[in-house]
């Protein structure tokens, strides 16, 4: 699993995965959507039933083996090529203020028309996450969470608090899950963490909040759920082999 979403059309929760894009709910089997099982690395919601993903062809499938950036407006169903195709392979994606900030081949790379890509600057990071006024970019390192207040151009020293993963919901409910599955909040944007719960399932896959309250969280066994603001979380789907 690459990627977590939800839809704010209807509520439903998406997982990007090594084959193909899923829908997930409670009691229910993983559903593929569509008919692609593409290899989605880097995924994120942009509105109502509009994502965009990165990532590799499935074998067979005649695309190319970097997808480049690509974008569905049906929630997933059909996918359009719209930049990179060829070139690029984005490991995170995250947007805000119609802006996309994507990390790939160790820079950090921003569209405001998924057409043309003004190149930032380079890191080693495994996720990034952009404020919702779109005025600060956050990358997880081995030091710590590192901070853009210049749209990526430059980052500050790590905060040595490290995570996996993070999602920013809102100003004051930042979100971040370590490599051994510990949340943390924070409420000054990656400076400070205060220490949630641990989500079962070990090593963490994604992160995504959809607000302050519900969060949602892939790891090695499946994706588990929170509504309480991360302080108790319950499977939503087990891992389908």
């Amino acid at each position: 699993m690459h990627g977590l979403g939800v839809d704010p059309a209807d509520g439903r929760v998406y997982v990007a995965t090594h084959d193909g894009l899923y829908t997930v709910a409670e009691g229910q089997k993983p559903r593929l959507v569509g008919d692609r099982k593409d290899d989605f690395m880097g995924f994120t919601v942009t509105g109502k039933s509009t994502f965009v993903a990165s990532g590799h062809g499935a074998p067979g499938s005649g695309r190319p083996g970097n997808l480049g950036l690509i974008e569905t407006k049906d929630a997933g169903r059909t996918w359009t090529s719209r930049s990179l195709s060829g070139e690029a392979d984005f490991h995170s994606l995250d947007s805000a203020k119609g802006t996309v900030y994507g990390y790939e081949s160790g820079r950090i790379r921003v569209s405001t028309d998924l057409k043309n890509w003004d190149d930032r600057a380079t890191l080693e990071a495994l996720d990034l996450a952009v404020s919702p006024a779109g005025d600060k970019l956050l990358a997880t390192t081995a030091e710590g969470v590192v901070i853009s207040t210049d749209s990526g151009r430059t980052f500050g020293k790590g905060s040595g608090q490290v995570q996996a993963f993070l999602s920013w919901p809102a100003e004051n409910s930042l979100f971040g899950i370590d490599v051994s599955g510990k949340l943390s909040s924070s409420a000054d944007g990656g400076k400070t963490w205060k220490e949630l719960t641990t989500v079962p399932g070990g090593q963490p896959q994604a992160l995504t909040a959809v607000n302050a309250d519900h969060i949602l969280a892939a790891t090695m066994t499946g994706v588990y759920e929170s509504r309480d603001g991360g302080k108790t979380f319950t499977e939503l789907a087990p891992l389908a082999s």
